[in-house]
């Protein structure tokens, strides 16, 4: 009896995903711990290996398809000895959800030049050429590709934004002068928890201003030292203030669960990062107990692997406290979402000079903002100022930090 290969469940959460390259063809030997496909969840996209061997008889999803769902059969392994004729009894799913490039719009199918009729209804693009298309909104019918197979790669894309300006512009104009950009798994995941989040928590919210200039020019001695073998950013320590301070007041590092709230032990922070279509909020776990070096040179290694899209499952999920700095875009002061169960996320603005009053005479000093949103089913707002209080104070005395 053939093998079935289903849509695999590649974290707890996870009902369906996007198939979004078949790294073996119909007819292929099979041999275990190969890869057979590339699977995109709402957070990243991963390998998927094969555990049986044989011959890859059958392909019942094109790669390309969006929102297949767990469990659901994607292709069919003959074991050795099976004859093909084994699979005349297995019917391919139903389709949910039509493969990325049958989704344009009817408008601009007329408009543009088709250049892969021959091939069928679905264009061929490596998923590196797809992400570049998607971020500058260039029309893949419009592209003709220079891979195996007429397949769209890289260069063809690049080729496409540089040189075909004008025609895309004509394009736009032609058709009302907007584009319908396709929501990718991660942006429908954060559509739905975000609001589902401003409507069925009450959030509230308390500010802190946070004077730098200590913390500035004692991060500025570290990081011009000879020889330093690490250069740590103002959100290094940021990170380590929330770790620290969750410490000193435990009953902010709290999730809500309707009829209990669990406390936790260990700071485990989700760290906000921006990624292409979306955010990721990589969790540094039991963040109490490392420096701030090892805090630093573990943010980078999750942003790097977030941004390329290399993240596991383990490395996403979960989190006691989340942090979230837009300081780097020059924004001020904002308020986050809580991201539920989470009961508490600290939104950290820019630091700018500002004229402050001290011992009655007026200064200028480097101001930092930062906001607490919270859940107040689970936190009240003596226990949220307490933290800012403990958060703030070691942000003014960063010696603390390396206590």
């Amino acid at each position: 009896m053939p093998i079935q290969i289903l849509m695999p469940a590649l974290s707890p959460t996870m009902t369906e995903g996007n198939l979004v390259k078949w790294h073996k063809k119909e007819g292929d030997v099979i041999k275990a711990g190969q890869v057979l496909a590339e699977i995109e969840t709402d957070k990243a996209t991963m390998e998927v290996e094969a555990v049986d061997e044989g011959i890859l008889a059958k392909i019942l999803v094109a790669e390309g398809t969006d929102n297949v769902k767990v469990n659901e059969l994607i292709a069919l392994i003959l074991e050795e000895g099976e004859d093909v004729s084994s699979l005349d009894n297995v019917k391919a799913p139903t389709p949910v959800a039509k493969p990325i490039a049958e989704t344009v719009a009817p408008e601009i199918e007329k408009a543009a030049v088709s250049a892969h009729k021959h091939e069928g209804e679905r264009l061929f693009i490596t998923p590196l050429a797809k992400r570049i298309a998607e971020q500058n909104h260039a029309d893949l019918r419009t592209i003709t590709g220079s891979g195996p197979n007429g397949r769209i790669v890289k260069v063809d894309v690049e080729k496409a934004i540089s040189g075909g300006g004008r025609k895309a512009a004509a394009l736009a104009l032609t058709l009302g002068g907007h584009t319908d950009i396709k929501l990718n798994g991660m942006r429908k995941v954060i559509a739905k928890r975000l609001t589902e989040s401003k409507q069925t928590v009450p959030h509230f919210y308390l500010s802190v201003d946070c004077e730098l200039d200590t913390l500035i020019d004692f991060r500025r001695q570290l990081n011009a030292r000879p020889n330093a073998a690490y250069k740590l950013s103002v959100n290094d320590f940021v990170i380590r203030a929330c770790a620290l301070a969750l410490k000193e007041v435990p009953e902010a590092n709290v999730t809500w669960h309707e009829t209990y709230v669990r406390q936790y032990n260990n700071s485990d922070i989700s760290v906000a990062v921006a990624v292409d279509g979306g955010l990721v909020t990589p969790v540094i776990r039991a963040s109490e107990q490392k420096s701030v070096i090892e805090l630093s040179a573990e943010m980078k290694s999750l942003a790097t692997r977030a941004r390329a899209g290399k993240l596991m499952p383990e490395e996403y999920q979960g989190g006691s406290f989340s942090l979230s700095n837009l300081g780097m875009y020059g924004v001020k002061s904002f308020s986050a979402i809580i991201n539920p169960p989470q009961a508490c996320i600290l939104a950290v603005g820019a630091g700018e000079e500002r004229a402050v009053v001290k011992n009655g005479q007026i200064t200028i000093a480097t101001i930092m903002n930062c906001t607490l949103s919270v859940d107040h089913r689970a936190v009240d707002g003596a226990i949220g100022a307490r933290f800012l209080a403990a958060f703030k104070s070691l942000l003014e005395n960063p010696l603390g930090l390396f206590i």
